[in-house]
């Protein structure tokens, strides 16, 4: 069966749903040739102002984010591409003339009318496909960059005078995980006519304090400053923010936040993202992971027979319910499957300290009391080798 990757987006239509995340991937031509060579649909560029080459930066940029040995995300305090207006607008016409059916999108940003005005028109005219308003800016409020919040009034202005300036090109813009009410701004940008949303931004964070310096990092001559999360630690907030937006609206959806595998990007698609915006997992494994995310993705839909990305955007947001309206009454126990435990005992901790001391150990394996067990799921949350799952008890239905 042949599978249609090609989807949508703001009437653009991309060759597939992959496109690179505003970063220093996307922030060189050669990098971008490299990145659209090897099968990206396409880039938004790095974030440009017409205050860029104001903004200096400070090293190191980026912090990897760790638990346990984990890779969580990485922490960056990169600001704005330091390329002029002028050269943006050198790359949206080189970038077009050599892949023109590549989704070429600068992202912009300011801090008033006229300004969030002459950058709209200058990309749409240099022939951006699309354009993306970078309005919330984690780490560049103090450098006068966008606003220190997002909210709906704000946005709603600032999305409707780059739709006016843009013309027929179509705008984007890029919400805050640190929105107090993000369907309530993503609600302003359809008011604004707008035809997307990017969910989402990067979030405030701090990536760790060094105990023997007590100097929180990264260090930067001694003094350190807070940045922006990204990668997997984003994921499930990324993945609530997209459906509820594509519960409640009519926008086209860029998810973006901790996209890694092709199965992270048929999650969103599912819950209702037309396209899958990728920063981290590119710079940790580099452009050539396009590969392994067209073929993965590929043949899970075939496994699903699934032809096209319309059989699959959204298809999974009837299954999202309100709290209220999940059924009541169904008991369930867990079974513990004895060939496939490791004996980590983790099992046996969690139920005496957050469960029902359901858990006991009978030769070296633990084993369940069906008469204590509610069925909370905490240990099998904690099973490290999938050995636990939770089953109906005989005469439930």
């Amino acid at each position: 069966m042949s599978v249609d990757l090609s989807v949508d987006y703001c009437g653009f239509q991309l060759e597939n749903p992959f496109v690179l995340a505003p970063s220093p991937s996307t922030d060189q031509v050669d990098q971008l040739i490299k990145a659209f060579e090897a099968g990206w649909a396409g880039a938004v560029l790095k974030t440009v102002s017409i205050d860029s080459s104001v903004v200096r930066r400070v090293f190191p940029l980026v912090m990897k984010m760790e638990h346990l040995k984990g890779f969580m995300g990485l922490q960056n305090i990169d600001l704005i591409s330091e390329h002029s207006v002028e050269q943006i607008e050198q790359t949206i016409r080189y970038l077009k003339k050599r892949f023109p059916f590549k989704a070429v999108i600068p992202s912009i940003i300011a801090n008033n009318k006229g300004d969030w005005q002459m950058l709209a028109h200058r990309m749409a005219a240099a022939g951006a496909d699309l354009l993306e308003c970078s309005i919330f800016f984690p780490h560049g409020a103090d450098w006068g960059l966008g606003a220190k919040i997002q909210e709906p009034a704000s946005t709603e202005e600032i999305a409707g005078w780059v739709k006016e300036a843009a013309g027929k090109v179509p705008v984007v813009v890029k919400l805050s995980a640190q929105d107090s009410d993000i369907i309530a701004t993503a609600a302003a940008v359809e008011r604004s006519g707008a035809e997307g949303v990017c969910a989402l931004n990067t979030l405030k964070s701090i990536s760790g304090v060094d105990l023997d310096t007590l100097i929180p990092t990264p260090n930067i001559a001694g003094l350190s400053t807070y940045g922006g999360l990204s990668g997997p630690a984003l994921k499930p907030i990324a993945l609530r923010c997209t459906a509820e937006i594509a519960q409640k609206l009519n926008l086209d959806i860029a998810a973006s936040g901790g996209i890694t595998t092709w199965q992270d990007g048929a999650e969103f698609l599912l819950l209702g993202a037309s396209s899958l915006q990728l920063c981290t997992a590119v710079l940790r494994f580099g452009v050539g992971i396009i590969d392994e995310l067209i073929i993965g993705l590929q043949g899970w839909m075939e496994e699903k027979s699934f032809q096209s990305l319309t059989d699959v955007i959204g298809r999974s947001l009837p299954y999202l319910v309100g709290h209220s309206h999940l059924p009541r009454g169904i008991q369930v126990v867990s079974y513990i499957k004895a060939d496939c435990c490791n004996q980590c005992g983790d099992c046996y901790d969690v139920c005496r300290t957050g469960g029902h001391d359901a858990v006991f150990w009978t030769e070296g394996f633990p084993e369940v009391d069906i008469r204590r067990c509610i069925g909370c799921g905490l240990c099998q949350a904690m099973c490290s080798s999938q050995a636990i799952s939770l089953t109906r008890l005989m005469g439930e239905r």
